[in-house]
């Protein structure tokens, strides 16, 4: 299935793109969103959980972290731009110093083992749970027909997607915890000193709902139906050994993947010999990485352009080799 055919499938609403950093992720997940926005009428929203933040000098918009902007000019299409440190923060102040919702104001218990310090208890990778906590929040409740997630370099990336099955089991531990204490403090009286009115939310429904959130946005991300991961590389060595770090992951993961993007090809230049040069060491890399993948995988080769991808113009030119298949 070429790249434009997974984008107008109407069963598809989650498309991934990842790779090594520099490669062009952003610039084709943003020519991506933008053809579809332009050639569908799907609604679509584009996601940067990438720190560094490049998606809105992609689309040459000011994008305020974590606030979803249409993108002018372009009806359908959405961008935003996840703030770990912003979510995390927001987080805090919502689960509150204490997330098991003990109210231990005046006792003195030692906690041995698993109990251990409850209140210094805090999850692994807190950045990239903060952007799998927004991943989760559009895999769950998405208004949109297709979300669009341009991810961060190969490493952060592969630390997210693991997180579901080490936050469900950091939050299965939490849970098992709270009702082990709960057990240990039923004899005392009036130990839960907090009264709950009818606004008030136990954290602990939270951190369940959280759970069964993770576990379900697991079963999304591995349906081939709706969700496809869509692997950028440029054909380098380093690029290649990424790659197969990445496609050994989401085998792992179980996580589709069926589409491979080269980008920056050198063009053919006769009267360039450092031009000639890069790309006749590009078309020995292009053969092993077609030797590689190309049975497998729908392989699209994007040239290196001579300006900046950047704005809806030189987005749309790129979107002609990544979505529509041009040069092939």
């Amino acid at each position: 299935m070429a790249l434009k055919d997974l984008l107008t499938n109407p069963e598809m609403h989650f498309v991934l793109f990842g790779g090594k950093g520099g490669v062009g992720k952003t610039s084709s997940a943003a020519c991506s969103a933008l053809w579809v926005a332009e050639h569908t009428s799907k609604t679509i929203l584009i996601v940067s959980t990438d720190p560094a933040h490049s998606l809105g000098d992609s689309l040459g918009l000011a994008l305020e972290p974590g606030v979803v902007t249409p993108v002018p000019g372009v009806e359908r299409l959405s961008a935003l731009e996840i703030s770990p440190q912003k979510a995390f923060k927001e987080a805090q102040e919502k689960m509150g110093s204490n997330p098991a919702g003990l109210d231990m104001e005046g006792m003195q218990i030692p906690l041995l083992g698993d109990l251990g310090d409850l209140a210094g208890m805090s999850p692994p990778g807190a950045d990239e749970a903060m952007a799998f906590g927004t991943v989760l929040e559009y895999l769950e409740n998405s208004e949109y027909d297709l979300v669009i997630f341009d991810t961060a370099p190969t490493g952060h990336t592969l630390r997210l997607l693991s997180l579901p099955e080490i936050l469900s089991s950091w939050i299965g531990k939490l849970i098992s915890l709270r009702l082990k204490l709960g057990k240990l403090m039923g004899a005392f009286k009036g130990i839960f000193k907090r009264g709950k009115g009818k606004d008030d939310v136990d954290p602990m429904d939270s951190i369940q709902h959280l759970k069964d959130s993770i576990e379900a946005a697991k079963d999304e991300l591995q349906d081939p139906a709706k969700t496809s991961f869509v692997i950028v590389m440029i054909p380098e060595d380093m690029a290649i050994y990424e790659t197969e770090r990445l496609l050994s992951a989401l085998i792992s993961y179980e996580i589709p993947a069926h589409h491979i993007i080269v980008n920056q090809i050198f063009p053919e230049n006769v009267d360039c010999n450092f031009c000639k040069s890069r790309r006749d060491f590009q078309l020995k890399h292009l053969v092993e990485i077609e030797d590689l993948y190309k049975g497998e995988f729908d392989v699209v080769k994007v040239p290196l352009f001579e300006k900046e991808i950047r704005k809806y113009d030189q987005l749309r030119r790129m979107a002609r080799y990544v979505v529509e298949g041009e040069g092939q």
